[in-house]
């Protein structure tokens, strides 16, 4: 249904749909890929101090003291860091930065679903790339791009994580395109792409602090690239919003970069936790492909995704199940404690026999 008051714009939109956020007790919530830890103790402290000080202030729009934490933590210098309301604005500020209207870009078919809804909503032409049989990214697909490259490295919702010399050969083929590597979930993975920052020009990371430093109700993504980049990000975000990243946010996002220690500590517990779920996911049937992030994207081969989701919502636990064709028999499974997870197989238990 449509309204005689909406623009051409709105009316090919069509809005990303989030994982649900409902108000029931006792919730296991394992479908948005949450951190089941909370953050460091610096971080509480951080804003506790801040919310003595200035708030009837504006903060700083160019957010200078967190960038320069950040850019050194990476080995880079604050003209290399931008800093968005979490990594979805960054995403929808590169879209309009970096990507035209007339030439088409690419991103896997199999993907973080906001690319689509990115591309129709700036009205930029894209093309979909499959998937190999097993999920795994074909470099070569994405080799000298139109108009330019964004993929999710571990993918989404598929947690497969592509190497970096594979990520090193779509950028040498598209040295005239801007390539955005995804990396929502890199801290859970091998590597990241950061170390080709100094060799690629048009490359642009993108990262947050929502998952593996327990930050997703701060809201604080940031991109990591060459500082022609990141004047074009900053010459988008001034002409919607000059103060994106409120004081709060950007306490808690430096005490959370100072806190590395806690940061990766948490970070290894959820990738042992993750090993840890996969093996027993395949005991009791199911098949789980290889996740480098803080989840696992499983099919069991007797009982359908959608039952499973369903059984397991009567349960309380809640699960990620997405209706598109070719994934509509996976679950995703955010990664809880070693509890929250023990409780998981107790009712697949009682579900599957």
């Amino acid at each position: 249904m449509t309204s005689k008051f909406w623009s051409e714009t709105v009316r090919r939109t069509e809005p990303y749909v989030p994982g649900e956020q409902p108000d029931i007790p006792d919730l296991l919530k394992l479908n948005t890929n949450e951190n089941p830890y909370p953050p460091s103790p610096m971080v509480r402290d951080a804003i506790q101090g801040e919310l003595n000080r200035k708030l009837q202030l504006y903060p700083s729009p160019t957010v200078e003291g967190l960038r320069q934490q950040i850019g050194e933590y990476f080995n880079l210098q604050s003209k290399n860091v931008f800093i968005g309301n979490g990594s979805d604005e960054v995403l929808a500020f590169s879209f309009m930065a970096f990507f035209s209207q007339s030439k088409a870009i690419r991103f896997p078919a199999v993907s973080y679903s906001f690319y689509p809804v990115y591309a129709k909503l700036f009205n930029i032409p894209y093309k979909t790339v499959s998937l190999n049989r097993d999920f795994t990214i074909q470099p070569e697909c994405f080799f000298q791009s139109e108009g330019g490259v964004i993929f999710p490295n571990p993918n989404a919702p598929t947690g497969i994580f592509l190497d970096l010399e594979s990520v090193r050969d779509i950028l040498e083929s598209n040295r005239d395109n801007v390539v955005i590597v995804d990396e929502a979930y890199v801290d859970f993975a091998r590597e990241s792409a950061v170390s080709l920052l100094n060799d690629y020009d048009n490359l642009l990371v993108v990262q947050t602090m929502s998952k593996s430093r327990s930050l997703a109700g701060l809201r604080i993504g940031f991109a990591l690239g060459h500082p022609d980049l990141i004047e074009a990000l900053t010459r988008i975000k001034d002409s919607f919003n000059s103060y994106t990243i409120d004081r709060l946010a950007i306490a808690g996002g430096k005490a959370a970069i100072t806190d590395s220690d806690y940061f990766r500590d948490t970070a290894n517990k959820i990738i042992r936790t993750r090993e840890w779920t996969s093996r027993e996911l395949k005991k009791r049937g199911f098949h789980a492909l290889p996740s480098s992030a803080n989840f696992v994207f499983v099919s069991h081969y007797k009982h359908t995704a959608e039952q499973l989701y369903a059984n397991l919502k009567e349960q309380h636990i809640l699960v990620r199940h997405f209706s598109k064709p070719g994934i509509d028999n996976y679950l995703r499974i955010t990664i809880g404690t070693d509890a929250q997870m023990q409780h998981l197989m107790e009712k697949l238990d009682e579900l599957i026999t």
